[in-house]
């Protein structure tokens, strides 16, 4: 598997936000974002190759009991379900990141699905490929009915919320597992979005989630 970095931090966003947390950033991706904020995993992949085990070995060096396996894209990954598995044999609480459009039988206590919507879209000539690829609610609906999942939202503007509502309609989300973020890799950005979109959670009943990681460190590697 290429490895793009392992690293010891908190979780910086979702449900389990602000908890120690060991991430194993998987490289390669079947989108592009615009505005990625790890293109050394999507648009320039980089890293190592790596067996499960030396992954899972690197992972216990740490004194962290959640593990979370970001990306790039995962779930796409080259025996993915082995890591899963072994890392959940481990003891450790594996937490899946992911923008939902593939579905793998991983081992996972958390799914953490982040649908990708139109503010993502590229210019060429990736646009094409992403706008088709970015949304696919069959692989949504099987991974939110398979596992415990947050469904996870980049919101840059109100009107992304017309796309979030149709979403969730489509996949039957149930709202309290519906979290809202601000787009953003500066606190001022994350803050001046955060301030309105924490009214439109508390009129809809969706959940804020913070980016703590950027407010803490900004946007830097390793953190």
């Amino acid at each position: 598997m290429k490895i793009a970095e392992i690293f010891y931090s908190i979780q910086g966003e979702g449900t389990l936000a602000g908890i120690p947390s060991v991430f194993v950033r998987t490289s390669g991706c079947n989108l592009r974002c615009v505005w990625c904020d790890t293109p050394y995993t999507s648009w320039m992949p980089e890293g190592r190759q790596m067996e499960p085990r030396e992954i899972v070995e690197a992972v216990a060096a740490f004194p962290a009991r959640h593990v979370v396996v970001t990306g790039g894209e995962p779930m796409i990954a080259p025996r993915i379900v082995e890591l899963t598995q072994s890392l959940g044999d481990a003891g450790l609480h594996v937490t899946v990141e992911t923008a939902g459009t593939v579905y793998a039988p991983v081992r996972c206590d958390l799914m953490s699905i982040s649908p990708k919507l139109a503010n993502s879209v590229p210019g060429a000539p990736w646009a094409a490929r992403h706008e088709q690829l970015r949304y696919q609610p069959e692989a949504l609906r099987l991974l939110m009915d398979d596992y415990d999942y947050q469904l996870k939202f980049v919101i840059a503007s109100r009107e992304d919320m017309a796309e979030v509502e149709k979403m969730v309609r489509e996949t039957r989300a149930e709202p309290e597992r519906v979290l809202l973020m601000p787009e953003g890799i500066d606190t001022n950005t994350l803050a001046e979005r955060g301030r309105w979109l924490t009214e439109i959670c508390k009129e809809r009943g969706y959940r804020f989630s913070p980016r703590l990681h950027i407010m803490l460190w900004g946007n830097q590697r390793g953190v």
